[in-house]
């Protein structure tokens, strides 16, 4: 897991368990969309400070969806990132 659910709710602002049954499906999606959109896993420790930001913009994007536009061109960014590093990792 790239992000605990400690850092899931700070990410979104959302105090205490109430909304787990949400967050945690989207958390568990994070790693596999970041594979399959990068080329690399990001899931592994230690995890990648980008890697932890890409995945706290795409929650939000997943949890919030009308804030879209914003947070696309973030996301964007960041994958694009994140693809360049893991080619030059290889």
């Amino acid at each position: 897991m790239i992000l605990t659910i400690e850092e899931a709710r700070e990410a979104l602002r959302i105090d205490g368990p109430d909304n787990d049954m949400i967050i945690n499906p989207l958390l568990e999606a994070i790693p596999s969309y970041l594979e399959v959109t990068t080329g690399k896993a990001w899931d592994t420790e230690p995890i990648h400070p980008l890697a932890k930001t890409a995945a706290k913009f795409i929650l939000q994007l997943w949890y919030y969806p009308q804030d879209e536009d914003k947070l696309k061109k973030a996301i964007d960014s960041l994958l694009m990132a994140l693809t360049v590093m893991a080619r030059t990792t290889e």
